[in-house]
């Protein structure tokens, strides 16, 4: 099916281009979405009508998000979750988990704009891509501890299982320390 994009569609074409893609795809996300037009006589010429409407439109609602992706990009948001000794969690951080932490933090992101490349399930430091427009992606990090003071000792740098492998030599120092105690009482007897 040929379809008249209304913006720009990431790995589709920029706006005003007419390109042939799987006819599903175009009925059940680029047309419900508002994305396109099916490419008929009418169409076009309607298109070619409200172009320069568009692309102002699309002009100003990229400055707007450049405006909003300048605060954004590098930002670190903390999201705490329940995860083993390991660091694996109970479940994973969704795109929604992402969007209610940016959000709790003053920034207006939806879930759809939070794009993961994998799933997060486990603690520790990972970057996120946010697409605020067609054309305007940021990074941000997002912070995911078990309670804020481990968020902060990851935040400086530390990952859990440094910090699990610490307590656990220190556990061990502790008790050669009480052996050894142990051996010299038993010799002064």
């Amino acid at each position: 099916m040929q379809v008249i994009l209304l913006e720009r569609v990431a790995k589709l074409g920029q706006m005003g281009e007419v390109v042939n893609v799987k006819d599903g795809y175009a009925r059940n996300y680029l047309l419900p979405q508002g994305k396109a037009l099916r490419a008929n006589d009418s169409n076009i010429k309607s298109f070619e009508a409200k172009k320069a409407q568009l692309e102002a439109t699309n002009l100003e609602t990229r400055k707007e998000a450049e405006a909003v992706g300048t605060k954004l990009d590098g930002q670190t948001f903390v999201v705490i979750r329940s995860a083993s000794d390991a660091g694996a969690l109970y479940g994973s951080v969704t795109p929604r988990d992402a969007a209610e932490a940016a959000t709790e933090a003053g920034f207006t992101v939806h879930r759809s704009q939070i794009v993961l490349d994998r799933p997060i399930k486990d603690l520790g430091l990972h970057t996120v891509s946010v697409q605020l427009h067609p054309e305007v992606a940021v990074k941000i990090r997002l912070n995911v501890a078990r309670s804020l003071e481990e968020a902060e000792l990851q935040a400086s740098g530390k990952s859990v299982a440094e910090l699990a492998a610490e307590a656990e030599a220190q556990a061990e120092f502790e008790i050669a320390e009480l052996f050894d105690e142990m051996g010299a009482a038993a010799n002064d007897e």
